[in-house]
Order: C-alpha cells, then sequence, then structure tokens
C-alpha cells in the first residue's frame, strides 16, 4: 500500500472552533492550489467526488501576497456560502507588477450533494490569527486558520 504524500498538513494543537494547517508549495500558483484543495478538505471528506460541472473565474488582486491568498480563500468560502458550491482550482496565474499582486484561475466544480459528498465541517471564514505565507527553502508555505 502506498501511501500519498501530500501538500499540507492540519495542525491539532488550535482551538476547537477552528482548523489550522500548513500548505506548500513549490511555486506561488502550487501554494495557492493547495491551499485550496486544503480548505476545500475541511468542508468534504472526498475531494475527487467533486465534479467540473459549473465554472467561475477568479481574478483578485492584492499589493501583499499573503492578503492575496487570504482573499482567495474566503473567494472559496463565498461561493460555498452563497451558492453551495464546492470548486477546485487548476492552471492559478500570479504574477506581480508595480508591487501589486494579481490571481487569476478557472475554478471548476458542482453544488454540494449530501449523497455524493461526505461532509466535514462547514468552514465559515478564513481568519487573520497566525496566517502567514513565507518563502521556504526554495519553495513557498502558509499557514492557515479556519473558523468552523
Amino acid at each position: 500500500m502506498t501511501t500519498l504524500l501530500m501538500p499540507y498538513h492540519y495542525l491539532e494543537e488550535i482551538g476547537t472552533a477552528d482548523i489550522a494547517f500548513e500548505a506548500t508549495g513549490r511555486d506561488l500558483p502550487e501554494l495557492f492550489s493547495d491551499a485550496a484543495d486544503a480548505t476545500m478538505n475541511v468542508m468534504i471528506d472526498n475531494l475527487d467526488a467533486i465534479e467540473p460541472r459549473d465554472m467561475r473565474h477568479i481574478e483578485l488582486s492584492n499589493d501583499k501576497i499573503d492578503m492575496l491568498l487570504f482573499d482567495f480563500l474566503q473567494e472559496l468560502i463565498y461561493f460555498k456560502d452563497a451558492e453551495r458550491l464546492l470548486l477546485r482550482v487548476r492552471n492559478i496565474q500570479i504574477d506581480e507588477k508595480d508591487e501589486i499582486y494579481f490571481l487569476k484561475t478557472e475554478a471548476t466544480g458542482e453544488p454540494l450533494d449530501a449523497a455524493r459528498h461526505r461532509q466535514r465541517a462547514d468552514v465559515k471564514a478564513v481568519t487573520l490569527h497566525d496566517f502567514s505565507v513565507e518563502k521556504e527553502n526554495g519553495g513557498w508555505k502558509a499557514q492557515v486558520l479556519l473558523d468552523i
């Protein structure tokens, strides 16, 4: 049996109304994608059950890379709350121009289906407590705390 090495892991020592995780990536797009998957994985147990039936274009900008990730994860939570839409992201593009970061991606997914998506927790928001994005060992690392 092969054990897959996940690009994120959950931090158990954080409070009970919160779930924390660290995500890593070789570059910023991979970090953002892994953090998005970790956020969705808190909501449902079986990420692969999310079928690409609907598409949303997401474009964001911020002068701080950590706040760009914060805004991005909040956007995914917004779609879950407003449209009951579970999304996975692919082909994230992050550019920097004049000290501003720009994110552009397409997210695909489908409405939450309790019969097929094994629900875990309802993520209400990303919190700023201990939130960080850092360059580390030639790659990137983020620490995220989700309010559930």
